[in-house]
């Protein structure tokens, strides 16, 4: 705890000072230009890994980076829904990480995590992923399968977020790109994902693809409406 105080100290009385200009204008408000899912876990620094700034993202942390359907709306579908109605954002990132535990949890433990009952519901989410990965990768190793889970999971939960009349309104009405994401903290590369090849390919890829108009870079809206996502779990 004395680290965090002394790290809120540091802040107040020199990184504050060095961006008090930015810290001012947020005072008018905030226009983020990004939601970005992601998971709970310490490693993960949504701002550190994007290089942005207070005020250029709207986040959603959870266990497992996970969207319940719209049927189970709770915090995650108000978010959502404030995002895109209230803030306007048209691009929503669902960003999944190596070495999870909470994809671990899901892998190793569909029966129940003991002692654990809430983060047990919480991992059905996650149920549909598990399911395919067991059965395209039975006989691949552990880690293997971990790793995959991770994407699986990613491209589910994203699944569960077309689900929410406030996206398929924005999708329908081509105002929303989502973008799937991996982050492997272990070497800071980031992939994304790509319906055309259904894999994850790195974002150096993707850069290089960007309009010369500098438009929005296209995500996966467009498939979305046509076919499940889910589907392309088959193919990672």
């Amino acid at each position: 705890m004395q680290r965090l105080l002394s790290g809120a100290l540091k802040f107040g009385n020199h990184v504050f000072r060095g961006k008090r200009y930015l810290f001012e204008s947020l005072e008018k408000g905030q226009k983020p230009s990004a939601l970005f899912i992601t998971c709970a876990d310490s490693r993960i620094c949504p701002t550190l890994i994007t290089q942005t700034d207070p005020g250029d993202l709207f986040v959603i942390r959870n266990a497992g980076n996970i969207v319940p359907p719209a049927s189970a709306a709770g915090g995650e579908a108000a978010t959502i829904e404030y995002a895109i109605n209230a803030l306007g954002i048209r691009d929503i990132i669902v960003c999944g990480h190596s070495h999870c535990g909470a994809m671990a949890g899901a892998l190793d433990h569909p029966d129940g995590i003991e002692g654990l009952p809430f983060l047990t519901g919480w991992l059905r989410n996650v149920a549909a992923a598990r399911g395919i990965v067991l059965a395209e990768y039975a006989n691949a190793s552990r880690e293997q399968q971990l790793d995959v889970l991770a994407e699986a999971n990613v491209l589910l939960q994203i699944e569960h977020l077309s689900t929410h009349p406030v996206v398929a309104r924005a999708l329908a009405n081509d105002e929303l790109d989502i973008h799937g994401w991996m982050y492997r903290f272990e070497t800071g590369a980031i992939s994304s994902f790509d319906l055309n090849t259904g894999k994850f390919r790195p974002i150096a890829d993707l850069l290089q693809e960007l309009p010369e108009d500098g438009g929005p870079l296209p995500g996966l809206a467009a498939d979305i409406r046509r076919s499940p996502i889910i589907r392309a779990m088959q193919k990672l």
